[in-house]
């Protein structure tokens, strides 16, 4: 999950209408899909910066799709101008209501800023965290050299600690001369 402004974290984008029934093609951005797209769970609408716009939509159903989901809002009966203008809306739960955080665990926000150790040996700081089709990757800021791309898969990543700052990671052979 992402952070937005406020203490909310961002759970999911709409990516656009779907079909004639109201249903939106969600792509989802948090590891509990089921718990934050129950049945009557209502999400705050946001921009692309996870900044709430005032709107909402109550969860009236959710199903798996393409590797995101299709969410009918109880508000839409139909593919209607409202549904259409929610192309690229966050969907927003108060940072309150995620399910509590696991050993070893971290919102994607907490990352950034956070030290990249290898070895023991200081890499970078965490300076971004992209999305690709391929997972997530940590944007390694290092002094004087370029930006360090490592994929965020727990073959690297051996410990992350918000509450140290650091994240620890396993690098193949070569990838620091890059």
């Amino acid at each position: 999950m992402a952070a937005g402004e406020g203490g909310f974290l961002i759970v999911g984008t709409v990516h656009k209408p779907h079909g004639i029934k109201g249903e939106l093609a969600v792509r989802v951005e948090t590891d509990h899909p089921g718990a934050v797209f129950g049945a009557g769970k209502t999400l705050l609408l946001g921009d692309a910066r996870g900044h709430p716009t005032g709107g909402r939509i109550t969860v009236e159903r959710a199903r798996p799709f393409k590797g995101g989901l299709l969410l009918k809002a109880a508000e839409h009966a139909g593919r209607d101008a409202v549904v259409d203008g929610l192309r690229g809306a966050t969907l927003l739960i108060p940072a309150g209501e995620a399910a509590p955080l696991g050993e070893n665990e971290a919102f994607l926000h907490q990352l950034v800023g956070l030290r990249v150790r290898a070895g023991g040996d200081e890499v970078g700081t965490v300076g971004e965290v992209y999305e690709a089709p391929a997972g997530w990757y940590l944007g390694v800021r290092r002094e004087g050299r370029k930006e360090l791309l490592v994929p965020f898969v727990a073959e690297m990543i051996r410990r992350v600690d918000p509450a140290e700052g650091v994240v620890e990671v396993e690098l193949p052979e070569g990838l620091l001369d890059l």
